[in-house]
């Protein structure tokens, strides 16, 4: 990309430098008195180039255009990113409330609540014994014993518990 953008401007240069000289060396044939042949055909170079230069310059100002909006697009995007991470992390700090509200009502321990919310990120029991510094078995005890407080079968049942009410009706 860079590459291509110093090129364009090279040759931007370049063609222009070159209007610039044919223009002079036009000049400077026709106040020596050149043909009109010659003239005429310088002429005709002249505006061959100063039309190439006039389209780079163009081209270069629809770029430059262009990436203005995209900028404008750009900061557009991260804002409404911002608003919307806002607004997800509260209504997330809600759901973990109101999980939390539940797992209480279901009078888990401590324990078992931090095992709960393990569990519904989907960790697996190995890794939540890692993350808890504990035994494998301990877990394993403490989602059973969650399971039995709660009156639901599985870590998938528990999920739906509270994913259930978030997902739009089903027809």
């Amino acid at each position: 990309m860079a590459d291509a953008r110093e090129t364009n401007l090279m040759l931007l240069v370049l063609s222009g430098t070159f209007v610039v000289l044919v223009g002079l060396d036009l000049i400077n044939d026709y106040s020596d008195g050149g043909t009109g042949t010659h003239l005429i055909l310088e002429g005709i170079l002249l505006a061959i180039s100063g039309g190439v230069f006039g389209h780079g310059v163009k081209q270069l100002a629809q770029a430059r255009h262009e990436i203005e909006l995209l900028i404008s697009d750009v900061e557009k995007l991260n804002e409404e990113k911002e608003k919307w991470k806002g607004e997800t992390r509260q209504l997330l700090a809600g759901l973990s409330v109101k999980i939390e509200s539940q797992f209480a009502h279901w009078q888990l321990t401590p324990a078992e609540t931090e095992v709960g919310f393990l569990l519904l990120k989907g960790f697996s029991l190995k890794e939540i014994a890692d993350i808890r510094t504990t035994k494998l078995k301990t877990v394993q005890q403490q989602s059973q014993a969650i399971y039995q407080k709660t009156g639901l079968a599985s870590r998938s049942e528990l999920a739906a518990f509270f994913l259930e009410d978030l997902l739009p009706p089903s027809p």
